[in-house]
């Protein structure tokens, strides 16, 4: 069988420095077992595949895998998938608005000239960590309790624990251990001083599979969940926009927007390789 497919670039004014994802289309035939050994063989941080909706309000449905498992919801998936769908022909029932399928249910994307918006997916577990977790977290910042202004669980579906620190500089001198012994998801804020580009820093570090700690370019889904964190606790206002990937060699960023009393998470996508997957 064949499978047409494209590779998005997502959320980076520049070709190359974002964060890339491999979209499958027409994945009907694919069983769970093969789309997990695609995703593996793709090796990227995640790989989607495109399939008829299930939800009369969708216009398509989406699954979304890591190297290791299913995700319900990812927020530059989303994006690089609807770019690719829409670069493949499609067609969204409402003019300006897509419809996503997914494991979180029905997520609206909107397409504009300043390109695609996601509306942040509620959170599923929210809350202060106990002492126990942030003695964890600290230990393998490597970083003092004292030197955490605020966390909470942002947990829209990958399990992010957010984690703010007094500035943007904080965040980047952050050095994370490259082990650690069962799964974490940790998503970094600061604030940027002066600066005028952007107001805060992000990064995402996760462990994989084997316990090894990696560093994702440019998140939507942590950037949606900490969007949703800091404007309802009064830490930050939208519209604002954050930077991420500085760490490892990437340029991200992230606009966050109010529309209609909702957030949403847009960003530069850009498809940059179109193929055919033979399985």
């Amino acid at each position: 069988m064949q499978y047409d497919y494209r590779m998005v670039d997502v959320f980076s004014p520049e070709p190359l420095l974002g964060n890339p994802v491999a979209v499958i289309h027409d994945a009907t035939g694919l069983s769970t077992e093969q789309m997990q050994a695609i995703t593996r063989w793709m090796n990227l941080s995640e790989t989607t595949f495109l399939l008829p909706a299930e939800d009369p309000q969708a216009d398509y449905r989406l699954r979304i895998f890591t190297l290791d498992r299913e995700l319900p919801f990812a927020g530059h998936p989303t994006l690089g998938s609807c770019r690719a769908w829409m670069e493949a022909g499609g067609r969204p029932s409402t003019p300006g608005r897509v419809v996503q399928e997914c494991g979180a249910g029905l997520v609206t994307i909107r397409h504009d000239d300043d390109g695609l918006a996601f509306a942040a997916p509620p959170l599923i577990r929210t809350g202060p960590p106990g002492e126990e977790k942030m003695d964890e977290v600290c230990e393998f910042l490597a970083i003092t309790r004292d030197q955490v202004v605020d966390a909470e669980w942002i947990d829209n579906g990958p399990g992010w624990l957010g984690v703010r620190l007094a500035s943007a500089e904080a965040v980047l001198d952050v050095e994370a251990a490259t082990r650690h012994p069962s799964r974490i998801e940790v998503g970094l804020v600061g604030p940027w001083e002066g600066r005028g580009e952007t107001d805060f820093e992000v990064r995402a570090l996760f462990s994989d599979q084997h316990g090894a700690i990696l560093e994702d370019p440019v998140t939507g889904s942590l950037n949606a969940a900490i969007a949703q964190w800091l404007t309802a606790t009064g830490q930050a206002t939208a519209p604002f926009t954050a930077s991420q990937g500085r760490k490892v060699g990437r340029e991200g960023l992230i606009d966050v927007t109010t529309d209609g009393g909702e957030l949403w998470i847009g960003g530069n996508t850009r498809v940059i390789v179109t193929g055919r997957l033979s399985v």
